[in-house]
Order: structure tokens, then sequence, then C-alpha cells
């Protein structure tokens, strides 16, 4: 460009039109030029040849011009004395004359000059073109370099800086691109113009000339380049015979090259300035805490914005309260280039990538903003990945992939739940974007039934936002008319007035396309029914995952600069390369944010009042909780409740463990040891029988039903401490949780396995022992035995009972019948207590031939019964007869402790019976101590331990907490705390935004 022209650039063909007394200077020597600018001022000079100079016509004889000379003859002429006289009479009335004369004649020249002087500048100044209608020529990072950066600022405040020499080494003579910046936009926006008088000058009015569309439409190229080529023929009609000759087809040709390689030459500048540029900026940024703070302000301003968006995107609006600030939404096609786009956009190649597959299986929110370093961070989370190092993506990409598969739930492919990923480096152009699934016209193997319209509803779900900006994401290497994208784009935008267009693969299109004008149609809108705000075609590499951003730079470049259809005027310069889409996106979303964040504030603050309303109408004396300081309230008082357990006296815990225990076991001591070990004729078996049956139940059940019975009354004294803590200001809202939080610990309890063992041999070893020291040992042992003997006989006779129906007073007195059943029952009870009268030693089973006998009994009275019915009914009734016997036994038993200490020697009492309840017994009483040191000693201080744990598990999982602690009251808690945290945030972003423009 001119940038290093200098900062008055014109040629000598421009001086000459200028007198030398106009007062106007212009200093510029013509090797200093352009090669273009000295080009026009030779044919300029051959012009000037044949015509008559521009400067002849602003010669005007005024007042100021030179008199000519006079002649003084009065004065030494012939009529010598009277003359002399005359002279010397009235010399004093003509020198007031000549004085007089003198002033009108310096006035009047001075009037008559300034006014000739003014209008031949401004008729010289009218006869040069207006190119601020050019200013296209210059890409537009000139002219917001230029306002965004105070150069002269800037330079007079480096000297101040610590370390001020190393510094300026690193940047560019600050003074000279102030004065390019200056000269070139002065010189466009004016109208300043150096070849307006110029006969050869159309071949650069060619080069200059554009229509004057939007910055963002395509040009009408045919158009432009024909009025061209027709201005061009008729400026030329007097030139050489040689140019005349050549068609206008090869002058468009010329000119349109010569226009390419300018512009890259110039964009080769600025591009080379944009890295001495960014160098500075890092340097600055490093330097913002010795009081440069204005990038500062700049980079958090982008990140209170993604804060108010994080905190909406977890919002459950309510009272038509919706989330309608701005973010870049970008959408596309399924494999369109759409995350390529968002890479080349933050300068890192961040997203994982498949050949062909869908890889973005859930929206990713990337906030963009500049730092002095390439990093990326997630909201959850404190880790810096260094994007410069390639270690560092590839964690990025892995960490990526594995959000998405987290939150896609069973069954399906894609999920709603949104990533938050921010992204900081020098020169990113600060935006929030999100990029979404991509579209899908078919449901493939392996993706969920619904993904289709999964992927839709999310899209439209973004897009229908009306401040949100669209970014279409088309593929150009494939038909237009295979694209699914843009018709959903078209319903949510009709009028295109926050939708950006995207053609990506531009290389490919151009290889595979027979007409290239297809591409022009496309960017110029006019293939596909969506319309858009703007339209750009990029490359973004060549397919390959390896390939860095700065090669697809250099290829997109490369591609662009040898492309026909920039160099056909197909396409406009500003409307290629993904760089001057992030500036053109990034302007926008900015202008958007300005017009509708103070109206979105507005409206939270009016949902604030809503909310605060009902809540004091409804909960006036209760403090405003939401749902995390609920469950710290919660967690506080279950772990007051736990520590209550360590307050239980030994006495109670083995009181209760005995009670249990004998519970849980003396069904089986009843009925597998006690009444198989009676039915034996003589001591020594029933002691044998006895031994044995005890230690098989001690190996294989014993221990295990003990632990059971432990930790079961772990868990309901657990659970009746919970419920007497409750008092008057115990809160109703925390039952869910608490109950939650006891089934989950005690689901995760698992009690010491070498306690089992222990036990084991405790047990085994209080079994063995059959010693009763002294009498009130054998007393109690009679009395466990005559207590569980009664509770025995007390269900028996409950069993039978209800078999053989009320008996004829309970018929009498409460007005019932026996069923049928139970009057079978009822006859055959009575001829097997005939039976047991008869024969009161009779073993516990009754014979085959007895059966038969008793069957025919009942048959002859006209009862019909079954063999099966006999037994059963007989297993009650000897159950009953024994332990009337057995009680009876018992009373018998009690003066014979003498006869134990003597081991029953010459004595028919025999009470081994009684030996056999106390050594169950004291086995209880054992095992109970053991199990309650266990408890108060080791299980009590695990269970706390893990309601710790399951409290810090539902504290970290939020939508546990969500299903656990509910209620209008808690919703209404959590709405509050939300839209005061976005007013916030929002009053915060708004002032910044105001400290920015």
């Amino acid at each position: 460009m001119m940038l290093r022209a200098g900062t008055a650039v014109t040629c000598l063909a421009c001086r000459s039109l200028l007198s030398p007394r106009m007062g106007l200077r212009v200093g510029v020597p013509v090797q200093k030029l352009h090669p273009l600018s000295r080009a026009i001022h030779h044919r300029y000079s051959n012009a000037n040849a044949q015509r008559t100079p521009h400067r002849t016509a602003a010669r005007h004889f005024t007042s100021l011009s030179r008199l000519p000379p006079r002649t003084h003859k009065y004065r030494y002429g012939g009529q010598g004395g009277h003359g002399y006289q005359q002279h010397r009479t009235f010399w004093v009335a003509r020198l007031a004359t000549r004085l007089l004369k003198l002033r009108y004649l310096v006035l009047g020249s001075a009037v008559g000059g300034g006014y000739t002087a003014k209008k031949t500048y401004e008729d010289w100044k009218d006869s040069l073109p207006d190119l601020s209608e050019y200013t296209w020529v210059v890409p537009d990072f000139v002219w917001e370099l230029s306002e965004q950066i105070d150069l002269e600022k800037l330079a007079s405040a480096l000297p101040e800086l610590p370390d001020a020499e190393e510094l300026a080494k690193l940047i560019p003579d600050l003074e000279k691109i102030g004065e390019n910046f200056t000269f070139l936009k002065g010189l466009l926006s004016t109208g300043m113009g150096l070849v307006s008088e110029v006969n050869g000058a159309s071949g650069l009015r060619l080069l200059l000339e554009s229509p004057a569309d939007s910055a963002l439409n395509a040009p009408e190229a045919p158009v432009a380049a024909a009025t061209a080529a027709t201005t061009a023929a008729s400026a030329e009609s007097g030139g050489d015979k040689q140019y005349k000759k050549t068609s206008d087809k090869e002058k468009i040709d010329q000119l349109q090259e010569e226009l390419l390689r300018s512009q890259m030459k110039y964009q080769r500048m600025l591009e080379r300035l944009e890295k001495e540029n960014k160098e500075l900026r890092k340097v600055v940024l490093q330097k913002d805490d010795k009081g440069i703070h204005q990038r500062k302000v700049k980079k958090s301003l982008i990140d209170l914005y993604s804060e108010v968006l994080d905190i909406l995107s977890d919002y459950d609006s309510n009272y038509n309260t919706q989330d309608h600030l701005p973010r870049v939404v970008v959408v596309g096609d399924q494999s369109a280039g759409k995350t390529s786009v968002l890479e080349m956009i933050a300068q890192a190649r961040i997203f994982p990538r498949g050949s062909g597959e869908m890889m973005t299986r859930s929206p990713v929110k990337v906030t963009l903003s500049e730092g002095p370093h390439h990093v990326a961070m997630f909201k959850d989370s404190s880790r810096e990945f260094d994007l410069s190092k390639e270690e560092d993506l590839a964690a990025l990409r892995h960490e990526i992939e594995l959000r998405m598969r987290k939150s896609v739930k069973d069954g399906q492919t894609v999920s709603a739940e949104t990533i938050s990923l921010s992204v900081k480096g020098p020169g990113i152009q600060r935006m929030v974007l999100v990029d979404l699934p991509g579209v899908i016209s078919t449901v493939t193997a392996g993706m969920a039934s619904d993904t289709k319209e999964t992927i839709f509803s999310i899209s439209k779900a973004y897009m229908q936002n009306p401040n949100a900006i669209i970014l279409c994401i088309q593929d150009g290497s494939v038909d237009a008319e295979r694209s699914i994208v843009t018709d959903l784009v078209s319903q949510m935008d009709p009028q295109g007035k926050r939708t950006i267009f995207v053609l990506t693969k531009v290389d490919l299109a151009e290889k595979n396309l027979s007409s290239p004008s297809r591409i022009q149609q496309i960017i110029e809108g006019k293939l596909f029914p969506m319309k858009a705000l703007g339209y750009f075609a990029v490359v973004t590499g060549k397919g390959s995952s390896s390939e860095s951003i700065d090669s697809i730079k250099d290829y997109e470049e490369d591609f662009f600069q040898g492309s026909r259809l920039l160099r056909d005027g197909m396409l406009k310069a500003h409307q290629v390369t993904t760089k001057n889409l992030s500036l053109a996106v990034s302007d926008c979303f900015w202008k958007m944010v300005r017009e509708s964040v103070e109206q979105q504030a507005d409206a939270f603050k009016a949902s604030r009042f809503n909310l605060e309303t009902e809540w004091k109408n409804n909960y006036p004396r209760l403090r405003e909780l939401d749902r995390n300081e609920l469950f710290e309230k919660a967690k506080n008082e279950i772990l007051d409740e736990v520590i209550s357990l360590s307050q239980v006296t030994p006495k109670h815990w083995e009181s209760i463990l005995q009670k249990k225990l004998w519970e849980r076991v003396s069904t089986h001591v009843i009925e597998n040891i006690y009444l198989p070990a009676a039915q034996t004729m003589d001591s020594g078996t029933f002691n044998t029988t006895v031994d044995i049956k005890l230690k098989q139940w001690t190996d294989k059940q014993l221990p295990h039903k003990a632990l059971e019975v432990a930790w079961e009354t772990l868990q309901e004294e657990f659970a009746r401490f919970m419920a007497e803590y409750k008092g008057k200001d115990q809160d109703d809202i925390f039952d869910k949780l608490k109950e939650a939080v006891k089934d989950e610990s005690i689901k995760r309890h698992k009690w010491n396995e070498r306690a089992m063992d222990s036990l084991r041999v405790i047990q085994h070893n209080a079994l063995e022992d059959r010693s009763i020291t002294d009498k009130p040992q054998w007393d109690a042992a009679i009395q466990f035995m005559e207590e569980t003997l009664q509770s025995r006989l007390k269900d028996t006779e409950s069993v039978i009972t209800d078999m053989v129906g009320p008996d004829w007073k309970q018929r009498w007195m409460h007005w019932t019948n026996r069923t049928p059943e139970q009057h079978v029952r009822n006859e055959t009870k009575n001829e097997l207590e005939r039976l047991l009268k008869l024969q009161e030693e009779h073993t516990a089973y009754l014979a085959n031939d007895e059966v038969t006998t008793v069957r025919k009994n009942l048959e002859a009275r006209g009862v019909e019964v079954d063999p099966v019915l006999i037994k059963d009914t007989w297993h009650q009734l000897y159950r009953r007869h024994f332990l009337q016997k057995a009680l009876g036994h018992c009373n018998l038993c009690r003066r014979g402790f003498y006869y134990y200490q003597r081991h029953f020697v010459d004595s028919e009492l025999e009470c081994n019976d009684i030996v056999l309840f106390w050594r169950i017994q004291r086995m209880l009483v054992i095992t109970a101590n053991t199990l309650r040191q266990q408890l108060t000693n080791t299980e009590v201080r695990r269970l706390e331990k893990n309601v710790k744990e399951v409290l810090e598990d539902f504290g970290e999982d939020t939508e546990k907490k969500t299903q656990l602690i509910t209620g209008r009251r808690v919703q209404l808690a959590e709405d509050l705390k939300k839209v005061r945290e976005i007013q916030e945030k929002l009053e915060a972003f708004i002032e910044a935004l105001h400290k920015e423009k």
C-alpha cells in the first residue's frame, strides 16, 4: 500500500498544476512514490508535450501582478522649469495622493488576489475525483488498526515503561506508521486524487472503481468492469495507435492482475505490521501491572459477558424472562467444516476430529478473548491448557471428547448439555461462539432413532433467540441442493438480519465445479432461498488433522492469491479468508450486544421484583436459603445425629443385641437342636447330639447371624436418634434428604470380615463350656428356659386354635362358627389327643399304621380326612405336649443344682436341658458384649465416616440435591438467587461496556 510513501505523497505532475505563488507546498521526490504513481507521472509528462499545461489557465493578472515599467518624461523632460516648479509647488498634495493610492492598491491587490487564488484552488480541487468510494481497496484491518491504536500516545508512553530500550527493539517505528496511517486515511476519506487530469489515468480509475455496495455484499464485478472499460476506451481515444489496438478485455485483465498484485503486496505489508503489533500488544498486556489497563478492561469485558451466559444456561426461566442475550451460533450440515472455522477463529485446533463421523455431540460454548498467552480453560476447572504445546492440545481435545460422551445419556447420541470453554490469546477477536452438533438428514446405524429431531430442536432453541448471530456454514465441495441447514436457517431468520453465510472448502469447489460462476451465485445470495447479512468464502486446510493453524493460513492465502475467483472479480478481497470473517463476526457480535444488553437487564430487574414480592408474602419470617445453603444446614444436623450414637451406654447396647440375637436364633435352637436332642433315650446321647449340632451351627450360621443383628441394631439406633432429634425447630424439608443419606450410608457400610472370624472362635468357646459355677447361674438358666418354652407354647396354642377354630364358649359369645376344614381338624385333634393320653411317652412322629387307625376311626364317625392333615395336626399337638412336659421338668430341676455338681450320680433326675440353655444364654451374653465393643470402637466411627462421604457426594451431585430438597420455597429461593446474580453481572458488564466506549 501507500503506507511507506511518506506523509504527503504527490507527484511532479500534480505540482505542475499549482502556481509557485499559491502558497501550497508539496515536496516529495518522485523516487519515493509507488511504481504505479511514477508510471502515471511519466505518462502525464508525455501528454503535456502535446497540450497546454494547466498552470497557464491559472495565470490571471491582478493587482498583485507586477506592473509595467513607468517612464518619467515629466521629471526631466522638455518643460523643465515649469514642470519642476509645479512639482515643487504641489509636492505635498502629490505625496498625499501617492500614499492614498498605494493604500488602495495594497488593499485591492490583497482582496482580489486572495479571491483569485481561492477560486483557482477550488477549481483545481473540484477537478479531482472523489476517492471516498474506493476505501474498499484498503483492507478493513487498516482502518480498525488506526482507530484502535493511538500510536502517537503509545510512542510517547513507551519511554516511561521499565526496560524501554528492550521494548523499543521489539516494536516498529510508530511515528512512521502513524504518519502512513494518517496520510492513507486522509487520502481516501477527503477525496485527494493524483490522476484525474491525466489522459492515461483511466487504467487507475478502473483499478479503484467499485459499486457502492454494503461492506459485506458481493460486488457487481462484470458491470463495474464493463463500465470501467468503456471509460478507459473513451479516455484513451487520443492515445498512441499501439494502445488503441489493444482490446478492452486485455486491458481489463491487465488491470485486474495489477490490482491483485497490489492487494497481495499490501496484504503482506499489513500482515507484517499486524505481527509486529501483536508482539507489541503481548508486551503491553504483560506490563499491565505497571499501569497499562486499557487491554485489561477489554479482556475482562468478554469474561463478564461469558459469566452471564453461563448463569443463564442453568437458569430455569420463569415469569416470561427469557435469555435473549447475543451469542454467535455456529450451525451447519455434518462435516461441513463448522469446527474447522471455529478453530481458525480461535487460532488453535482444540476440537476432537473424526473422518466423516459425528464428533460434536453436545453444544460447546467457546469464549474468545485477548490475552498475553494462548491458553484454554474449562469453566468448572482451574487447569490451563497451553495451546502452543501439542501435548496440551491433545489433552484438551481428549478432555472435550470425554465431557461430550459423559453428557450423553444411555440410549442417546447427542446431548443438550453445554460444555463451557474459554480461549485466550494475543490478537484473538473477542466474542462468544456456540458450536452445535451438525445437522443430519438420515439416522445411521448406531444412532438413537430420535437423533435427527434432537439436533433440530437443539439448533432451533439456540437460533430462536432474536439476538443470536447465526453463522451458517455451507460445504462448498458438495452440491448446494443437498444442504439442509440453509432451510433451517431461513425458517429462523427469514429476513437474514442476523445471519452470516460462510462457504467452506472453496478450493475443492473451484476444482470440482465446471462453472465457477455458481460460487459467485452462492456468495451473492442468489442460489439459496435464505438471506444473509454477509457472505464469506474460506479455506480451512487440505483436510488433514495434522495441519497447523499457520500452515492452513498460508495455504488459504496462497489459494486466494492464485484463484480465478478473486482475479475475475467473482469475489471481493474483504469476503475471503477466515481472518476477515472473524473481524466481521466480532463487529456484528458487539453491535448486537450493545443494542440488547440493557433491555435484558431491565427484564431481569422486573423479574427480581416479582420474586421478592412472592417471598415476602409467603415466607415473611424465613431466610432466603437456596438449595445449597439448605443442604449445608441439613448436613450439620445429620452429623450431629451421628455423633449422638457415641452416647449410647454399653448396657443398652448389650441388652438390645442380646434380645435381638435370641429372637433371630431361638427358632433354630428349639427346632433344630433342643427338640431333636430331647427325643434321645439317655443323657449321653442328648449331650452328643447337642454338641454336634452346636458345632455345625457355630461354623456355618451363628457368626453371620450375629453380625446381621449387630448391623441392624446400629441402623435402628441411628434411625431412632434421627427421629428423636426432630423437634419444633426441625424443618420437614430435610426428611427426604436424611432418609436418603441413612439408606446410602447403610448400603455402603460393610462389616469388617476379620470380626466374623474372631467372633466365631469366641462363640465356639462359649458354647463348649458346660460348667455352671453357682446357684444363681443355675436359676438364671432355668428361668431363661422357662421363658423360652412358655413363649413357644403360647405360639403353639395359637396355631392349634387357628387350625380347629373357636371353641364352644367363643361360638356362643361371638356368634362365630367353624369352617368345614376347621371341623375336620377339630375331629382329628380330638382323636390324636386320645392317642397321646394313652401313650404319653410317644415319639415325635406317627407311624403309618397309627395314621391309618386314626383315619379309619374318623371315617367311622363320618369324617373324611387326608393323611397329610393328620400328620400336620399331630406335629402341633405333640409340640404342645412336649413343651408342657418340658416346663414341668424345669420345675423339677430347680432343686437339681446339687445333683448337677455331683454329675447326677445316684440320682434319677437329669437336667441336661438346663445345661444346654445355660450354654446358649452364656453364648448370647458373650456375643452381645463382643458386638458392643466392635460397634462402639469401630463401626460407629466407620458409619460416621460413611455418612460424611455420602453427604460430600450428594453435595457435589446437583441433580441429587434437586431430587432430595424440593418444594416451592426452595425453587423460589433458587430463582431469586439466580436472578439477583444475573442482574448484578449484567450491571457490572454494562458499566464496563460504557467505560470501554
